[in-house]
């Protein structure tokens, strides 16, 4: 599933793209991807001008001129596609002028689009997510007061949380563990506060440099323009389970925990 590297640097690539271009016509090519009724769809959106394209957890919030708001969840196979070719796993098709489409493609069905009232917004999503880990809000003592509300979770489920902290999923917490040298097993409430500040600190890191190479490709991500992201050489434990520990030399272990698969250095990680 796309995560906050991956959804940010897509985020970037259509403000680029389409910010301040007007949607002259959408295909829907499957009403399920709906989560707002087709009609409403089109009468909100076509004829819309993006007047900006934002990011919050791992949501792209396209939002328009005449007061309304696109949100796209990508769920595990979602992809929005720059001036490609429609084929069966198109879904909806955004029309800018007679040249320009955007596709929103989506192999396995669960990603969304939804159309809302932008006034909405800030509510729903102050609701539904904790912090965005990149904000200059979000400082080691509000992770700090966020691990205390989960004493007993495991810290890679509690960064895993998206009501607790926005935007990491599988792939960077298990990094950011791994960077922190904390076991991803370990309870909030086991956690020392230079821990805490290990694993802040490597949150931050790990964020940041999978951005700075465009996202993670372990699965099915592709960006804007259908590239893989380059930050798969650059990960330490994720998707390397059996292979040496490239710090110590050690065997990495490969767990279920929380019914996602974990991978960590028994050796590196205390």
């Amino acid at each position: 599933m796309p995560e906050l590297p991956e959804v940010e640097t897509i985020k970037r690539q259509l403000n680029r793209e389409i910010t301040g271009k007007k949607i002259t016509g959408v295909e829907v090519l499957a009403v399920r991807t709906l989560r707002t009724s087709k009609a409403q769809f089109l009468e909100g959106v076509v004829g819309a001008k993006i007047k900006s394209v934002e990011r919050r957890a791992k949501l792209l919030i396209l939002n328009l001129n005449n007061g309304s708001s696109i949100l796209t969840h990508l769920k595990m196979t979602g992809q929005y596609v720059y001036d490609g070719e429609a084929h069966k796993h198109t879904r909806v098709i955004f029309s800018f002028g007679p040249k320009l489409k955007i596709m929103f493609n989506d192999m396995r069905r669960f990603g969304y689009l939804k159309l809302v009232k932008t006034v909405d917004l800030p509510k729903f999503l102050a609701n539904e997510y904790g912090p965005e880990p990149l904000e200059k809000s979000f400082t080691v003592q509000k992770l700090s007061e966020i691990l205390k509300r989960r004493p007993n979770m495991k810290i890679k489920q509690s960064l895993m949380e998206q009501k607790l902290i926005a935007g990491i999923g599988n792939i960077y917490a298990q990094e950011a563990c791994f960077m922190a040298r904390v076991l991803p097993t370990r309870s909030a409430k086991s956690l020392k506060p230079d821990e805490i500040q290990k694993i802040y600190d490597s949150i931050r890191k790990v964020m940041t440099e999978a951005i700075k190479y465009g996202g993670s490709s372990a699965e099915n991500y592709l960006n804007l323009y259908g590239k893989e992201g380059g930050f798969v050489p650059h990960l330490k434990v994720y998707g390397r389970g059996k292979e040496k520990c490239r710090r110590c030399g050690s065997i990495l272990k490969t767990i279920k925990l929380g019914g996602r698969g974990t991978v960590y250095c028994e050796k590196c990680q205390k």
